[in-house]
């Protein structure tokens, strides 16, 4: 029996012990927090821009400037970012769904191009205003890889070009999202979202008028 040991060998025995060791988690464990990022981070965290973005349009008194062609703009990026969130969140990801995420990311960056371009020749775009657009044509990007990521097999199936007939269609969630996320997500929307640019869009029209009746 060996009745003294050197630190050198305690240290070694320490670093072979597997409890010692850190052993990386199982991998439906960083699905479940890619998940939970997505749903409880990135989807509430779109609001923050959103509103930033139209308490600068408010600030430069979008309705005497660039006016309802800005709105209709604002009001169109809505549309194209709308549609793949409630696809996401309510229907069976495949394909299909895959496809109109990107095709909706592409027309969505495009749209941004053409609302700064038309913005800048009509009023002032600080540069707190650009920063903001940054964040809100990254979160859709992110959305759409954080998507990709927990339905990989179904992004193999899309660039095969979809191997069976429900892989191209619009099909309810086999697991659907909880009831209460549901409606706290549409109440953010209409709330932060909706009303706000719904608020910017009447302020363009009634000065319009103005305008014309003048």
């Amino acid at each position: 029996m060996t009745l003294f040991r050197s630190p050198a060998s305690r240290a070694w025995r320490r670093w072979r012990r597997p409890r010692d060791l850190k052993v990386p988690r199982k991998p439906v464990d960083v699905e479940d927090a890619n998940r939970r990022f997505l749903m409880y981070g990135v989807m509430p965290l779109w609001f923050v821009p959103a509103v930033a973005d139209w308490l600068m349009h408010r600030r430069t008194r979008i309705e005497h400037t660039s006016g309802t062609r800005e709105s209709a703009l604002h009001a169109l990026m809505m549309t194209e970012a709308g549609v793949p969130v409630a696809m996401g969140l309510l229907a069976r990801v495949n394909p299909l769904v895959l496809s109109v995420m990107g095709g909706a990311a592409i027309a969505h960056g495009a749209t941004a191009l053409w609302d700064v371009s038309l913005a800048t020749g009509e009023r002032e775009v600080r540069p707190v205003e650009q920063h903001i657009h940054s964040f809100l044509e990254v979160l859709p990007l992110s959305a759409m890889a954080f998507t990709c990521c927990l339905h990989w097999e179904q992004v193999r199936a899309a660039l095969r070009g979809g191997d069976r007939p429900e892989d191209w269609k619009l099909l309810p969630k086999e697991n659907p999202l909880p009831a209460r996320y549901l409606a706290a997500i549409g109440l953010g929307i209409g709330a932060f979202v909706v009303l706000p640019y719904a608020e910017e869009m009447k302020r363009c029209v009634r000065a319009a008028r103005i305008r014309e009746a003048g």
